[in-house]
């Protein structure tokens, strides 16, 4: 096989290498030589190991593919290999070795007939037949008859589907009293793939592309102007969180098309004077509020439609969540089951939280002030030279831009940290206090500067300036483009309301079960003092 991420490796791919060993002929009639070429070999390795993905050919039956590091030895191998064929005998493993990267993996697949058993234990969503009701219903091996495609092999599981089953299943094998590999010791009932992922032991684990339906998907989704998604077949492909994600964003983007046109016709008909502006500026905040309210009640609908026609408007949350791979602490019998776990003191992580986090925060946050201050002192020095050229004024904006970029990533990688030492049990209460880190940041350091000139200094025309240095830096940080059209949406916030105060909304859709509701519950907690969008953006 041939990998250097796992973008780069399609479903059932995988390389054939006909690089042959230098005969002891040819080291004979090339000994003074004989040096220098191992050391081209060696080069000539790592050439080889970042093009050999590209020359590839089919390997069947693989969903998902789990990589090990060059470092690995035939123990670990053999032990991993040995648990899950004993844990889980559903499961079908390759193992290769990629000769240039001396990287092995094991190519995992499972038969149709285990497929479905697995899918049982899931509780996995299937439709229904409709002459026997229609719907979907949670699938039962002793009526699989009643599931449209039960007949065909192909079609009734797409590769999300049977890629998910098998992560199920590598995730729930477990360990027994007292196993150990190396010097990792497993607590009894804990999950082996994890905490190996977690030690490094494991490199990755990740499902592998079909290129049939990615050639599909970009013909009818990618490839496609002016029509509607194909949510259906993205939902099949990548799941139902991808799907409802790209269904809002799909949604918002529809939706931001109203106070676009509505804002450009207030802008066509303000005249030069400011009452003229300020009845406008009224108009449209007002219109705002009733577009948000409405935005907010069709997203509700169309988020439970989809989220009943996908099977998962019902779904139950999970009632056990597992503790962390990364969870450190002492090994202690619960008192609950009786079991062994590790427990880390509560009093730990709020200490912690309140000595160190909260402290680094606040010096995040006044670091980011000062050097919004100092932005603008050196404006104010620039401004005060009459001979220096008209771009010239914008310099200390564009530092100031650069600044919010970089401490952007700087802060990102703080609070990555301080959110490890403070050491949380479940990955929920993890995200969770990432997130307020993140957000809290994020926000004063985007926005502080504009509000400041907006409510504060109220200077319309270095609000402009700002605004023109911040956008297309925003949009060519490493983040997700969708942040960049949340950055432009707060801009324009900012720069047409800083003199009215009212109510609005905007939607930050969140991963995770529950969707739609999640979606909801963002929207109406995410008010603003401003009001209006700008006359001319809509995101696309």
């Amino acid at each position: 096989f041939g990998y250097v991420s796992s973008s780069h490796v399609s479903r059932g791919m995988t390389v054939t290498f006909k690089l042959g060993p230098v005969s002891e002929g040819q080291n004979e009639r090339h000994g003074g030589d004989k040096l220098f070429g191992k050391r081209l070999l060696q080069a000539g390795r790592h050439i080889m190991s970042h093009k050999s993905w590209m020359k590839t050919v089919p390997t069947e039956n693989c969903d998902v593919l789990m990589t090990f590091p060059d470092t690995t030895d035939d123990h670990t191998l053999l032990w991993l290999l040995n648990h899950i064929r004993l844990g889980i005998p559903e499961l079908i493993i390759q193992i290769r070795h990629h000769k240039h990267t001396r990287m092995y993996a094991f190519f995992v697949t499972a038969t149709y007939e285990n497929l479905l058993r697995g899918a049982e234990e899931m509780g996995l969503q299937k439709a229904v037949k409709p002459e026997f009701g229609g719907g979907s219903r949670s699938f039962s091996c002793e009526e699989d008859y009643i599931y449209e495609n039960i007949e065909s092999e192909l079609c009734f599981f797409t590769s999300q589907e049977r890629q998910s089953i098998i992560k199920y299943w590598l995730d729930n094998l477990r360990a027994k009293h007292g196993e150990a590999l190396h010097n990792i010791h497993f607590l009894e009932g804990q999950p082996i793939i994890p905490e190996l992922r977690a030690r490094g032991v494991i490199q990755q684990v990740f499902p592998l592309h079909e290129q049939r339906i990615l050639g599909q998907l970009t013909k009818s989704w990618v490839q496609a102007v002016c029509e509607k998604q194909p949510l259906d077949d993205i939902c099949d492909y990548f799941g139902v969180k991808i799907a409802m994600y790209f269904a809002w964003l799909g949604f918002y983007t529809t939706s931001m098309l109203y106070p676009a046109v509505i804002g450009f016709v207030l802008w066509m008909l303000t005249e030069s004077d400011q009452t003229s502006r300020d009845i406008c500026c009224v108009v449209f905040a007002l219109f705002n509020v009733v577009w948000a309210t409405l935005f907010l009640e069709r997203w509700k609908r169309r988020g439970a439609e989809l989220a009943y026609k996908w099977g998962t408007l019902d779904t139950p949350a999970e009632s056990l969540e597992e503790p962390r791979p990364q969870f450190r602490g002492v090994k202690r019998c619960s008192p609950v089951t009786g079991c062994e776990e590790f427990y880390y003191p509560p009093w730990r992580t709020r200490v912690f939280r309140w000595l160190v986090s909260f402290p680094v925060c606040i010096l995040c946050l006044c670091f980011v002030f000062l050097a919004m201050l100092v932005c603008f002192e050196l404006q104010e020095f620039v401004m005060g030279i009459k001979e220096l050229p008209r771009v010239a004024r914008f310099i200390p904006k564009i530092m100031l831009a650069i600044t919010v970029t970089a401490c952007d990533e700087v802060y990102r990688k703080i609070a990555c940290w301080l959110n490890d030492m403070e050491n949380y049990r479940l990955q929920s209460a993890y995200e969770k206090n990432l997130i307020i880190k993140m957000v809290l940041f994020q926000f004063v350091n985007s926005y502080l500067s504009l509000f400041y000139i907006g409510f504060y200094l109220k200077d319309m025309e270095r609000l402009k300036e700002v605004r023109v240095c911040f956008t297309p830096l925003s949009k060519t940080t490493p983040q997700k483009h969708e942040s960049s059209k949340r950055h432009a949406f707060f801009l324009n916030l900012v720069f047409f309301s800083f003199r009215r105060e009212s109510k609005t909304a905007l939607v930050l859709f969140e991963d995770g079960e529950g969707e739609h509701a999640r979606a909801a519950r963002a929207l109406s907690r995410a008010r603003s003092l401003s009001l209006s969008l700008s006359l001319l953006y809509a995101p696309c």
